[in-house]
């Protein structure tokens, strides 16, 4: 365990020499001000609370904004290290290759994590400048949101490690990682709605859906945060979405463990079997 801390301890350090925590904290922190102010302008006339409303917008900017951080930390730390030669040197010391990638994979998480509680608790503590009042309830829905937010990133750290594993080239890993966050963030989606406008019903049903939904992180995400909550999801537009749907919250939180784990495994599994 202790070789796991010191691979992710220098991960978190070439984060910090690189700007990579800096750069993510400040731009989540910037957005999310600036949805935080401006989404705090309707709450008096549609009566809902001011962090509901940022719940709502911070969560559709994690489903673009978090997975596209995650891959690009991610997507060159096998091929990238393989390629500079730092690889063999790291495993000339007494690891094992699991052991780096766990190592890496909790050093990522990490940077993840600060920016995200960093960047979305700045708009967070910014609402009692507007005069808006804070529930007990909206606050753990917002917590709720950035663990859920910093899961999915997760996910997409995972995703990145298995295209490093098996891209020969850094940039076929960035060109990847790309293709990866335009699938699953825009592509998907806008196939999925085509294929219900057409199908009216007459074969997608509703627990088909559900089963579809599964086949994408961000997807899962947004039922979890969007209509997970009653007024989180009237204000999304997703409370018909969250009644129709069979899917509960351990089975969405099962998804997102499933989401991390398989990619892990499988990024692991070829890493093992890869030539230095």
């Amino acid at each position: 365990m202790k070789a796991v801390l010191i691979v992710a301890l220098k991960e978190v350090q070439e984060g910090l020499r690189n700007r990579w925590v800096v750069a993510s904290s400040a731009l989540l922190a910037t957005l999310a001000l600036t949805l935080s102010f401006l989404g705090s302008a309707p709450t008096g006339s549609v009566g809902a609370e001011p962090l509901d409303i940022v719940i709502v917008s911070l969560s559709s900017l994690t489903i673009f904004l978090v997975p596209l951080i995650a891959l690009l930390i991610s997507h060159d730390a096998v091929v990238g290290e393989v390629e500079r030669g730092t690889m063999l040197l790291l495993l000339s010391y007494p690891l094992a290759r699991w052991q780096v990638l766990t190592g890496k994979f909790l050093g990522h998480i990490a940077i993840l994590a600060f920016a995200t509680m960093v960047g979305y608790g700045v708009a967070a503590a910014s609402l009692p400048l507007t005069g808006a009042s804070i529930t007990a309830r909206s606050l753990t829905a917002f917590a709720a949101m950035i663990a859920s937010s910093i899961a999915l990133g997760g996910i997409f750290v995972a995703i990145g490690y298995l295209v490093s594993a098996l891209a020969a080239t850094r940039g076929a890993a960035a060109g990847a990682a790309i293709g990866v966050w335009l699938f699953f963030v825009l592509l998907f989606d806008m196939a999925l709605l085509g294929v219900l406008v057409v199908d009216q019903g007459a074969i997608v049903s509703a627990h088909m859906l559900d089963a579809v939904l599964l086949f994408n992180p961000t997807d899962v995400y947004r039922l979890l945060n969007l209509a997970g909550s009653g007024s989180v999801g009237a204000l999304a537009g997703m409370s018909g979405l969250a009644e129709a749907s069979a899917l509960s919250a351990p089975a969405l939180l099962a998804a997102l463990a499933a989401w991390t784990l398989l990619p892990l495994g499988a990024a692991g599994f070829a890493f093992a079997r890869r030539e230095l």
